[in-house]
């Protein structure tokens, strides 16, 4: 076969989307053989396929041939995409260099030519990453309308993507996730190239996670697999598909299977050099762990996660509550609670923070994040999130005694995560239900749904909230004292004070104080002493 057949064969192949074959059909080939477009080409294989390095270099010859040619709009593409390609995986000092050459170059062009419009895609991205969300957001509006007005699918799709994307952050979810929607009208009908295409499907994704759309997100993640599975040896956008589906999975209640995901999705994320995105997998994967007990392996995928640049928060907090490491975990609370975020970030941070300042008995502080979560829920029109205020706000009723609110909260929460078979979190509904009933006197109701709970978390191996509804169920205390209130007592009888029952429950002074609060109400006395006689006249010690 000769060299024209063999540049033919090349390029069909990179038509029929064979990212393996046209690769190394072109790698082959006699570089003095190749086009500006040939490189080019080259250049999108070897970025799908993870080889980096080697698309950089395909892409800064397709521009210098092309810069030869005259052909000057070609090079500004060549340019706008090394540009992108530098500036996303962090290199902005040499991103921002062909951002130059290619403004430079549209420059002396007098027509307005749609590459303008291409140009302008990694200046925004680069005014998101420093945070200049106003700047880029104009852009964006800009880059949009080049799109329509010269019927470029690419340039329309990131355009209505990119809008989408900074309005949820503003908080105008609905809007955010029409331009998502539309964004993706041209994804799905086969419309936008594989490398815009796999990002759009990225953002959309990522935005709907944030929401806990659950729903949304579900759908567009079985059709990134779908579109990555048509599309053999492809490496790139793998590892966000893999993150996304684990994301799913845990959302299911799949820990095992997720842990997967996140595995592959770490693996995925290493071979391409983007480590960042592999600390977000490993955050994942140590939730994941934490939910089921395993605190050790927990914390050191949470360590790597830190060690590759993400910072695993707020999960890294739940797990030093879990691990009785009380002040650590408030003290992280506190200062993320402190940290500027727009409001989905908030939203995404707030639940840990209500969880976190419960345990700490800073019940008014938990209040107000509930209420402030709640109505986050209400702008965003997100029925998870919904779910996730209402069993705050329950948390909250139930740490004040009002256990007629909480059950309110529950009922509604439960039937929102029922909806989206949250299994986890179902059982968690459950759990707190059982407790309100127990306050309430209702104790076969109760018994039902802790023991429900307790069933679906022994199926889940999600082993602490194992362990502690299996506490609820014990056989109730006299005087109507829970489990924790009964450790409290046996220590006042034996003569310790706050602060050393307070070190030994693993708990603040205040959460103890509270506890002898409600203990002396039930059982009507006004003293540490009566307490302590009620404990040894009904073998509490």
């Amino acid at each position: 076969m000769g060299v024209v057949e063999d540049l033919i064969r090349a390029r069909e192949t990179f038509e029929r989307r064979e990212w393996v074959a046209a690769y190394d059909a072109l790698s082959e080939l006699d570089p003095e053989t190749l086009t500006g477009d040939d490189f080019a080409q080259l250049a999108t294989a070897a970025a799908l396929l993870g080889r980096r390095n080697d698309s950089v270099q395909a892409l800064q010859r397709a521009y210098q041939l092309n810069l030869d040619a005259g052909e000057t709009l070609a090079a500004v593409r060549c340019a706008f995409w090394l540009a992108m390609s530098l500036v996303m995986s962090g290199e902005t000092a040499v991103g921002g260099g062909w951002i130059a050459r290619a403004q430079r170059l549209i420059d002396d062009v007098s027509d307005d030519v749609v590459e303008r419009g291409y140009v302008m895609l990694p200046v925004m991205v680069r005014q998101i990453f420093s945070g200049e969300l106003d700047s880029a957001y104009k852009l964006a509006v800009s880059i949009t309308e080049y799109g329509r007005r010269f019927s470029e699918p690419d340039l329309l799709a990131m355009g209505l993507c990119s809008q989408g994307r900074m309005l949820l952050y503003e908080g105008r979810v609905p809007e955010g996730l029409a331009h998502l929607d539309e964004a993706m009208v041209g994804v799905a009908a086969g419309e936008v190239s594989p490398i815009f295409s796999g990002h759009v499907y990225c953002t959309m994704i990522e935005g709907c996670q944030e929401l806990s759309d659950i729903a949304r997100a579900a759908e567009w993640t079985t059709a990134l697999t779908t579109w990555c599975d048509a599309q053999p040896g492809m490496v790139l956008f793998t590892g966000q598909c893999a993150v996304h589906r684990g994301q799913i999975m845990r959302l299911h209640g799949a820990f095992a299977e997720a842990l997967d995901e996140f595995d592959l999705a770490v693996e995925r994320y290493v071979l391409q050099d983007t480590t960042p995105a592999a600390g977000l997998a490993m955050s994942e994967r140590g939730d994941v762990l934490r939910i089921r007990g395993d605190f050790q392996a927990a914390e050191e995928a949470f360590d790597a996660a830190v060690h590759f640049g993400h910072e695993a928060q707020p999960g890294l907090a739940l797990l030093w509550l879990a691990r009785g490491r009380q002040s650590a975990a408030l003290g992280a609370i506190r200062r993320l609670l402190a940290e500027p975020r727009n409001p989905v970030h908030r939203a995404h941070l707030l639940p840990a923070g209500v969880q976190i300042l419960l345990a700490g008995g800073e019940t008014d502080q938990a209040a107000a994040l509930a209420d402030e979560l709640a109505n986050l829920a209400e702008s965003f029109a997100c029925a998870a999130q919904r779910a996730t205020a209402s069993h705050a706000v329950a948390s909250v009723a139930l740490a004040r005694g009002d256990a007629a609110g909480a059950v309110a909260q529950l009922r509604v929460a439960s039937r929102l995560w029922t909806e989206r078979g949250a299994r986890y979190e179902i059982a968690r509904c459950r759990m707190f239900l059982g407790r309100a009933y127990q306050l309430l006197g209702d104790l076969d109701s109760a018994q039902t749904e802790l023991t429900a709970a307790r069933r679906t978390f022994a199926e889940l191996g999600a082993v602490p909230a194992e362990r502690e509804v299996s506490q609820l169920l014990q056989p109730a205390a006299p005087g109507g004292l829970t489990a924790r209130e009964v450790e409290v007592l046996r220590l006042v009888a034996r003569g310790r004070s706050n602060n050393e029952i307070a070190t030994e429950l693993v708990v603040s002074e205040k959460t103890v104080a509270r506890h002898l609060s409600n203990i002396f109400g039930k059982l009507d006395v006004s003293s540490r002493t009566a307490a302590a006689a009620f404990a040894f006249e009904h073998d509490l010690v």
